[in-house]
């Protein structure tokens, strides 16, 4: 079974170094990169290059470099007809040698906005013009779990999902491409970024058949449980309860219909929720079931048990769990 991204959400998996890919619709205002990944046990640097072109020798708008060297730092620059520019610097490195790492920049009208681990690290002025920019540039003492772009300005091929009153940073729109619309999944919502937990969001006008729900998180070192669950507000019906449990191992999944559990769900090829670990979730509502996917890949499938799934206008995320996006 292929994994359908949302709209506006375009991922690439486990990616070889160095990465050097284009920028799906080009860098514009809004937009948000994500990255994942594991710093190296022997780390000296990396880099992260918003690139103007794909030549050797092309403009870099923006270069994020962490270095590990006695004086940890991370340094800012950009580079035009092949000369630095005038380099900033942070003595103080979010990075840790052999932990895995969440960083995400966001695209604001002034600057870069770089955030690590859910904590805001730096803003970087732009040099050049952020609409120049058309690859991104990956390369370093790293292992790269994935790349996400989110948002940002639609193309021409795009028909944006407007909502009344929000104009926030990293709203997605669709990239439809030439596809027919009636094929693909929807998200009816802004993002949200790093939410608190619990969280309770609205899905508004119901669970529809091809709509995607976005979920990207941190499982503590402690963690020990938490629950993703679809539900109705008015009855409290759960059309879908995801538990992974950390202790055991294991995700269970159930539903809960007129105050009574069905019967438990555990079999998987693979569990990516592991202490220590950050997760991308993708659950893309059926016709007949739920498809669960897992940074990338198929996690598992749940029947519809409650045949209105419709009704279904809650989402709510508890427990052990840190959030980065959510995207209902």
């Amino acid at each position: 079974m292929a994994f359908v991204p949302a709209p506006g959400y375009q991922p690439t998996y486990n990616p070889t170094l160095p990465y050097k890919q284009p920028i799906p619709g080009g860098l514009s205002l809004g937009m948000s990169v994500y990255i994942q990944g594991v710093a190296s046990e022997h780390m000296k640097r990396f880099f992260v290059n918003f690139v103007v072109g794909q030549d050797p020798g092309a403009d870099v708008a923006f270069h994020f470099n962490p270095r590990f060297d006695g004086w940890d730092k991370v340094v800012f620059n950009s580079q035009q007809g092949g000369k630095w520019g005038n380099e900033e610097r942070k003595r103080s490195m979010p990075f840790s040698k052999g932990a895995p790492f969440e960083l995400v920049f966001t695209v604001l009208a002034e600057h870069y906005k770089v955030v690590v681990n859910g904590s805001p690290f730096y803003e970087f002025k732009h040099r050049l013009p952020l609409q120049m920019v058309t690859h991104l540039h990956v390369d370093g003492d790293l292992r790269l779990q994935s790349i996400n772009f989110l948002g940002g300005q639609p193309t021409p091929y795009q028909r944006p999902m407007t909502t009344p009153g929000y104009s926030g940073p990293g709203y997605g729109h669709p990239g439809y491409g030439a596809q027919p619309l009636h094929s693909l999944p929807s998200m009816e919502g802004p993002p949200t970024f790093n939410p608190p937990v619990p969280f309770t969001g609205r899905l508004q006008g119901g669970l529809t058949a091809r709509r995607t729900i976005i979920v990207k998180g941190y499982v503590p070192p402690t963690g020990k449980s938490f629950s993703i669950n679809f539900k109705v507000g008015s009855s409290g019906d759960l059309a879908l309860h995801i538990n992974p449990r950390m202790a055991e191992g294991v995700v269970v999944r159930n539903s809960r219909l007129n105050g009574s559990w069905g019967a438990e769900e555990r079999k998987m090829a693979h569990n990516p929720f592991g202490p220590g670990q950050y997760f991308d979730l993708s659950i893309r509502c059926g016709m007949d079931r739920f498809k669960v996917y897992a940074n990338g890949q198929h996690l598992f499938d749940f029947a519809h048990r409650f045949p209105a799934f419709q009704k279904v206008d809650v989402m709510e995320i508890q427990g052990d769990v840190a959030l980065s996006y959510v995207q209902i």
